[in-house]
C-alpha cells in the first residue's frame, strides 16, 4: 500500500472550522482541535511524514500553533498554492493533500493526477468531495485532519 512522505494541509476550514474572529485591530482567534494536533505531532511525525502548511491567509496564530506541533514547513499568504507545492515536493506521487474549498482544487488535482492521496473534511464543498480519495467523518476543525492522518498511516 502507498504511504505519503508529505501531508500538505490548508488551514481555514481544514485545521480550523473556517470561522475567523476579527476585531477592528485584526484577527483575534482561530479554534484548532486537539485531536488534529495530536494526530500531527504523535502519529504523522513519528511515521516519518512531513507536515506542510500552505495557506492563503497570514496569521500569527497559525505560526504559533505550528511551532507547538513541530510543523517546520509553514507557508502563509500564498497566492499560488500549487506552484509552491510543486517547488517543495517534486514528486507529488509521494504527497497527500487535505483541503476544503475551491482554492484547494488545483493542488488536490495535481496530487491526485500524480498518484498521491487526496482528502477533505466532511463539510468540504461538493467539488472538493468529488476529487477526494477520502472524505473524513469529521468537519474541518473538528478532527478531519486526524481522520485523514489515521487513514494514510493505516495504508502502509
Amino acid at each position: 500500500m502507498k504511504q505519503a512522505d508529505y501531508l500538505v494541509m490548508d488551514v481555514d476550514g481544514t485545521l480550523t472550522d473556517g470561522k475567523i474572529y476579527m476585531s477592528a485591530q485584526g484577527e483575534l482567534m482561530k479554534a484548532f482541535n486537539i485531536k488534529d494536533g495530536c494526530g500531527i505531532h504523535d502519529i504523522l511525525l513519528p511515521a516519518g511524514i512531513t507536515p506542510v502548511i500552505i495557506t492563503g491567509r497570514t496569521s500569527g496564530i497559525v505560526e504559533k500553533r505550528c511551532a507547538e506541533l513541530g510543523i517546520r514547513e509553514v507557508h502563509q499568504g500564498v497566492k499560488d498554492k500549487e506552484g509552491l507545492m510543486r517547488k517543495l515536493i517534486p514528486d507529488l506521487s509521494r504527497a497527500a493533500y487535505i483541503g476544503d474549498d475551491i482554492n484547494d482544487l488545483p493542488c488536490m488535482k495535481a496530487v491526485k493526477e500524480a498518484g498521491g492521496l487526496v482528502g477533505c473534511p466532511a463539510d468540504a464543498v461538493g467539488d472538493v468531495k468529488a476529487v477526494s480519495d477520502y472524505i473524513a467523518a469529521h468537519d474541518g476543525g473538528d478532527g478531519a485532519v486526524r481522520d485523514f492522518i489515521e487513514w494514510i498511516v493505516k495504508r502502509v
